[in-house]
């Protein structure tokens, strides 16, 4: 016998005008995702991510067809839900960000993972200042992820809840540890206080090899916006910049590949470190 989260079986809806599809469609949108504090994924994946990760769903929806080819999705989701509805395929498509839709789609409360008190004075994170595009901001958060960063903090940019940065994240930003901060500043300060080096990534002669930096204790590298790099603003707050060697004739790289390059050196230095102390 199939469980509920609600302890009812799902209710069916057919019609794309029904109040609470209207409601979970309008999230595919970032007003409105900030205006109610709820976000909508998208695909068996994403959702089963959502259950795995600990995040509340207050909504599941799902075609026939969904449940059948994704069976076991499914039965995890729906037995989290607070609430589960069978929809029709056309209610789907109203649902959809993507081109091809599998049809399961979850509605989740927004919260951080982590607040600034939960940074760890000897650990390594990656922050992004502006970042835009939100396939780099899911793609810098796996590459985080994958390569073992404790967290990462967020500063202006695209919306960590896109369905796209969600996406691009392959789940990471289900699961990683993000923090949002309005006062990057205030953070930054803080962080040097308890002895944490800042770094600026950046592309100009002048600053280290990020092959030779020192990377040793607590540390937060920035990432900046991918057409103007890192505010001058933010420039004056770090402590240290450092460069990614190019032989070509490329200027700079993608802020996604530059994310990528700087966690692997960090955490390959790291590692080599904690290996000695063992």
């Amino acid at each position: 016998m199939e469980k509920y989260g609600s302890g009812h079986p799902p209710e069916e809806i057919t019609s794309r005008a029904n109040p609470r599809i209207k409601a979970a469609a309008a999230l595919l949108k970032s007003n409105e995702r900030k205006k109610t504090g709820r976000f909508l994924t998208e695909g068996a994946r994403l959702c089963g991510d959502a259950v795995k990760s600990g995040v509340t769903v207050e909504e599941f929806f799902s075609t026939d067809g969904a449940k059948e080819k994704y069976s076991d999705v499914f039965a995890l989701v729906s037995g989290a839900a607070k609430r589960t509805f069978i929809i029709s395929p056309d209610v789907a498509e109203k649902l959809s960000d993507t081109r091809s839709t599998q049809e399961m789609f979850c509605v989740c409360p927004d919260s951080a993972s982590l607040t600034e008190s939960d940074i760890k004075a000897d650990g390594f994170y990656v922050m992004t200042e502006n970042v835009q595009n939100p396939d780099n901001l899911g793609a810098v958060v796996r590459s985080a992820e994958a390569l073992g960063a404790d967290g990462l903090i967020v500063f202006s940019g695209c919306d960590i809840r896109s369905p796209k940065a969600l996406r691009a994240s392959m789940g990471g930003l289900l699961r990683f540890p993000v923090i949002k901060t309005s006062d990057c500043a205030s953070l930054i300060e803080r962080a040097k206080k308890n002895g944490m080096k800042i770094f600026a990534t950046v592309a100009s002669g002048d600053a280290a090899d990020i092959s030779k930096a020192d990377k040793s204790g607590g540390c937060i590298c920035i990432i900046g916006n991918e057409g103007a790099g890192i505010s001058a603003e933010m420039l004056a707050l770090c402590t240290h910049k450092i460069t990614i060697p190019m032989l070509g004739k490329a200027e700079s790289l993608n802020a996604a590949a530059a994310a990528a390059i700087t966690v692997w050196e960090f955490m390959k230095e790291r590692g080599k470190k904690a290996n000695v102390a063992n």
